[in-house]
């Protein structure tokens, strides 16, 4: 606005008056040179290229969940878990920005909620079966790791498996490639920072030692995946997939390494399988810690050397095809089970105790309902155990999800 007022045509002066008409043409110039010192050089630059607008390089997507838990103990709680944008920007044909930015539980103060950068990488696609990728990426392990929006899985909460085994969201940051080696086998693989070993834990396994902030690089770390789609059949849909990451764990955040002696190495294979009206997916994971004594001696509690679990789920599209007309035209529905067993104790170093706590088992059923594809209603009830023998309360979800 302070512009706008400098500029001749705001301006008082002793000489006679303008008419309108050539008043307003000194204002749409002046207006007009303001808009363009305000431009972004990247709007700029991309416009000289190829004279397409900028703002149809964005991409705006994004996904979120609501949930209410009642567990058996009472404590019922509406959680808005999570809510993730995300924002790509395409430079050009081969050159493309992509991130997701997630706010969990709704507040976050004084270590209530989160935001995080889930994913920032500039991609560079050398051809259509060669990208290089640098910055911020998912581990590529499992499924929910890959594909976490809440309408591309069953239940309200995320498997056990692939939170405690596979803590997803895990990520990483570095560089690597990804592509595909034919039209049914592509591949991920990476050069990242590690884990911290110091955040490992007896029961919550490698969570604790994610790095979230400046990632310290003490010991970098190899990750890489392949998916292999063997069937080419409209009745038949399979997916085969395994993932692997190794490296040190003498790592932390803004490069203050714990000082510990030790490494891991975890191993995860999943499928998904659908058959007619049937759906199946499954994962198995297991890791290798080589020094966990040290590690235990660290944190204070039995980290073990071994830790694994696995998981099966199964689930019955049951919408009748008559239901789908008019706004439920799109509309699925299925029953769903899981069963999930994982051992964060699996095997402990000698002279260590494992915790019983840490060999648990979990059924999950229950019901999801998309009135279209990118809308998801779920409700279900886990049933917990462990080998603590302890009492593990009931847990009944609901919940709604979304990706856009």
């Amino acid at each position: 606005m302070l512009n706008l007022l400098l500029c001749p045509a705001f301006q008082a002066t002793s000489a006679a008056p303008q008419d309108l008409s050539t008043r307003l043409t000194r204002v749409e110039r002046e207006l007009a040179k303001l808009g363009e010192a305000s431009m972004p050089l990247s709007k700029s630059l991309a416009e000289a290229a190829s004279g397409e607008p900028w703002y149809e390089r964005f991409t705006v997507g994004g996904y979120g969940e609501i949930h209410y838990n009642q567990p058996q103990s009472g404590g019922n709680q509406i959680d808005i878990h999570r809510f993730v944008l995300y924002l790509g920007y395409r430079f050009d044909d081969w050159i493309s920005l992509h991130s997701e930015t997630e706010i969990e539980h709704a507040f976050v103060e004084e270590g209530n909620g989160e935001i995080v950068l889930e994913q920032m990488y500039v991609e560079f696609a050398l051809d259509a079966d060669l990208s290089v990728r640098v910055g911020r990426v998912l581990a590529p392990l499992g499924i929910i790791n890959q594909r976490h929006e809440p309408p591309t899985f069953q239940s309200v909460e995320r498997p056990a498996v692939e939170t405690v085994i596979l803590p997803s969201t895990w990520t990483l940051d570095g560089v690597g490639v990804a592509g595909r080696f034919s039209p049914s086998l592509s591949y991920q693989a990476y050069l990242t920072n590690g884990l911290d070993g110091a955040g490992f834990s007896a029961l919550d396994g490698l969570r604790g030692g994610r790095q979230e902030e400046r990632p310290g690089v003490t010991h970098a770390s190899l990750s890489g995946r392949l998916d292999w789609f063997p069937l080419d059949s409209l009745e038949h849909d399979l997916r085969l997939g395994l993932g692997a990451f190794g490296g040190d764990v003498d790592n932390g955040d803004e490069g203050t390494a714990p000082g510990v002696d030790a490494d891991v190495v975890v191993v995860a294979g999943d499928f998904d399988y659908g058959w007619k009206d049937l759906e199946f997916r499954g994962v198995y994971a297991w890791e290798d810690i080589d020094g966990a004594a040290e590690l235990s001696n660290v944190t204070g509690e039995t980290v073990a050397s071994r830790i694994e679990g696995w998981y099966l789920e199964s689930a019955w599209r049951c919408l009748p095809e008559r239901w789908k007309t008019g706004r439920l035209a799109e509309a699925e529905g299925r029953l769903f089970v899981r069963y999930e067993d994982f051992d964060t104790q699996a095997e402990v170093p000698t002279g260590f105790a494992a915790n019983p706590a840490g060999d648990r088992n979990q059924w999950v059923f229950g019901v999801s309902f998309h009135p279209n594809p990118s809308v998801v209603l779920k409700a279900d009830l886990e049933v917990r155990d462990d080998a603590a023998g302890a009492a593990v309360p009931e847990r009944f979800n609901l919940g709604i999800g979304w990706s856009f």
